[in-house]
């Protein structure tokens, strides 16, 4: 394991720090990028999470929904140490516990479970009805367009270079201090190759599936996670993982806020791929807290 060298493509990067060191039996150790964040992105936790918890269940079980805790924020400076327990292997699921270790503390903790494919019952929620991703903006698009005048918050956010490139149906909250419906819809791909391997598909799936996620919360508000009078950041997440999905189109997030209380903001994320199948379902609650003015 080595960390991604600053040539490599985004993707390579997060295959990269995906692929994890394993140290012993049911212990692993993961990196984080370099990029000067000030703690370590929540989807890149879950991702690498998930891929201890697959590295110990047998071939041909795959995960079908994962619940996990964020309880201090990680250090993008230091490896994370991820301790594995394998709480059960029955005849049709496994079930496995991870805790994500820093300074000698857990961070992070995880419940996966795995099951064998088998055939069933099936139905769906249907897909929004929005615009395609091919008619709307590219990030460069939006940079050139949208981001000229645009907070530097916000300007930084879009011009990161990232595996995963975003598309939102709209924008209108980017930019408006109006209060606005707790709803968006954004397209979400790949940029570059994911290997056709699902245990690694579902890592990255679950990596994107953090993204976006929390901000639902604050457009009832007027605001965004851009605004330094804010303090955001995941404490949960939960996700089901419905169908199988390569990585190599667009896939839809269709989200929404039911509630914000108490510095709590909780959302819900379904991602659909472009047919319409739904993949999979996402819950989050995150802290939403205004910061004391000194």
């Amino acid at each position: 394991m080595s960390r991604p060298t600053e040539t490599a493509t985004p993707m390579d990067a997060l295959l990269a720090i995906l692929d994890l060191e394993k140290l012993e039996e049911n212990l692993f150790r993961g990196l984080s990028p370099q990029v000067g964040w000030q703690r370590v992105f929540g989807g890149q936790v879950i991702g690498q999470a998930l891929v201890a918890a697959q590295r110990t269940v047998d071939a041909g079980r795959y995960v079908h929904s994962l619940h996990a805790y964020f309880m201090r924020p990680g250090d993008p400076s230091v490896p994370i140490v991820y301790d594995v327990d394998r709480i059960r292997d029955g005849s049709s699921f496994a079930t496995r516990r991870v805790v994500a270790i820093q300074h000698g503390k857990a961070i992070f903790a995880m419940s996966a479970s795995f099951q064998y494919d088998e055939d069933g019952f099936e139905h769906q929620f249907d897909m929004p009805a929005v615009p395609m991703p091919e008619t709307l903006p590219g990030e460069r698009e939006l940079r050139e367009k949208f981001l000229v005048h645009a907070p530097e918050a916000i300007r930084r956010y879009w011009e990161r270079p990232r595996p995963i490139e975003i598309r939102p149906v709209s924008v209108e909250h980017y930019f408006s201090r109006d209060k606005l419906p707790p709803t968006q819809d954004v397209w979400v791909k790949a940029v570059g190759q994911v290997p056709d391997e699902r245990h690694l598909q579902a890592a990255v799936l679950a990596y994107l599936s953090d993204m976006t996620l929390l901000d639902t919360s604050l457009y009832a508000h007027g605001t965004s996670v851009f605004d330094r009078n804010l303090q955001v950041a995941s404490l949960d997440h939960a996700m089901w993982f419905h169908r199988p999905c390569r990585m190599d189109d667009w896939l839809l997030y269709s989200q929404d806020s039911p509630s914000a209380h108490g510095a709590r903001g909780m959302t819900r994320g379904s991602l659909f791929d472009r047919s319409g199948l739904l993949i999979a379902s996402v819950a989050q609650e995150g802290l939403i807290r205004k910061k004391a003015i000194a």
